[in-house]
């Protein structure tokens, strides 16, 4: 009977690159940046690395369909590279390859490794995804955008629960300078600026009710951890160990976009993933054992619906916990302690290993100015695609207890 991988795997190492308009790099030397921060605070050679797995997500404007990029790049000693890509989860997914990989005892030590150019694609925003007439691709999702996608949840909780859309922008415009504050702490972090909440809601409109503010940039970057058993980590002079506690996957199987019972409020592969997440960590009250979070905050809105999401606040109640600060960087459970990606933006492939970059360092006491009071378990959480429709991963990590 399957018993999940709780404590079965450790983190070892972890690299990340300054996020932010890299004109001057290319996904190669991104990954070279950070991977030599990652072997370095493993403390192994480069050929103790048995396999690796990249995640990227647009494959045409960055590294091609094959991972050789990775592995020329990195020069790693002729393991086997697989290339792994699941929209905005494409980071944790190949977190997730290593991972399994050293739980199934099919290799010792593993990498993953996530990247993403976006700054020179042309757009202002991320790819389209619709391609040029004539061509298969042409009518996929013509008229939507992924601000407007999104905006439609706030409406959607409005209506549901009876929150004056205004309180909602008002409990959003928190979440971004909540966000902004945490990041002018980061020095990886692409905007450190704070904003006031004022700033927000008076920042102009891109989709109702979304302002400028309150969307995520865009960013080139790269992140990496290193992953083995916690016997080996212990064998490698390892004495404070962070190890996995849950790594859950949920796909939309289509019925959101299929006008059935689903009102548009909420997601419901976050809610299912998270559910399994807690079963495999032994978490049975989020609320009280959840130590700080870092979401998927492509914009303030999808933050808000996954506070209720992961069992943290209750149904209709996110606002009122926001705006009493819960998840604040000094609150209750800190979501986005180093920015979110409304700092470091969003280069897709990156972005799962960036926050768990953060929870892994956050965990060592290594956060800074950004550091939590002795936190024990630390979440991610990755969200891709629309509401409609759409992907969503789940890692829980923590202090390894043997």
């Amino acid at each position: 009977m399957a018993t999940g991988i709780r404590d079965k795997v450790a983190i070892i190492g972890m690299g990340c690159t300054k996020f932010g308009e890299r004109w001057n790099d290319g996904p190669e030397e991104l990954m070279v940046e950070a991977f030599q921060e990652c072997i370095a605070d493993a403390g192994i050679e480069k050929n103790e690395i048995q396999a690796a797995w990249m995640g990227t997500c647009f494959d045409e404007v960055n590294v091609g369909k094959s991972a050789l990029s990775a592995s020329i790049a990195l020069r790693l000693p002729n393991i086997a590279v697989t290339r792994v890509e699941n929209f905005c989860a494409s980071g944790t997914e190949a977190f997730r390859g290593a991972v399994y990989a050293v739980a199934s005892g099919a290799c010792d030590i593993a990498l993953a490794i996530g990247v993403e150019k976006l700054k020179d694609i042309g757009y202002g925003g991320l790819p389209e995804f619709s391609a040029a007439v004539g061509t298969t691709n042409a009518l996929w999702f013509p008229n939507l955008t992924a601000p407007g996608g999104f905006a439609l949840l706030a409406s959607g909780y409005s209506a549901k629960y009876g929150v004056d859309i205004q309180d909602v922008k008002k409990a959003m415009a928190h979440i971004s300078a909540k966000s902004h504050a945490n990041g002018a702490k980061n020095p990886k972090a692409h905007l450190r600026r704070p904003v006031t909440e004022e700033q927000v809601l008076n920042s102009p409109m891109i989709a109702f009710p979304l302002g400028l503010f309150d969307c995520c940039g865009v960013s080139d970057g790269s992140a990496c951890a290193i992953v083995t058993t916690p016997e080996i980590a212990k064998s490698l002079g390892k004495t404070d160990i962070v190890s996995v506690k849950a790594l859950q996957l949920a796909l939309s199987n289509g019925t959101e976009i299929s006008y059935d019972d689903w009102d548009g409020a909420h997601f419901v592969t976050t809610t299912r993933a998270s559910t399994a997440a807690y079963k495999e960590a032994g978490i049975t009250n989020p609320r009280e054992e959840i130590s700080m979070m870092e979401v998927h905050d492509c914009f303030s809105i999808t933050e808000f619906v996954t506070m209720e999401d992961l069992h943290i606040s209750e149904r209709g109640t996110a606002a009122k916990d926001i705006m009493d600060g819960f998840y604040d960087l000094d609150g209750k459970i800190p979501c986005q302690p180093d920015g979110g990606l409304k700092c470091f933006g969003h280069p897709i492939g990156a972005s799962g290993l960036r926050m768990l970059y953060e929870m892994y360092n956050q965990l060592l006491g290594k956060a800074g100015e950004r550091q939590i009071k002795d936190p024990k378990l630390g979440l991610t959480h990755n969200l891709g695609g629309f509401p409609m429709m759409n992907v969503c991963s789940i890692a829980i990590v923590g202090r390894y207890e043997a």
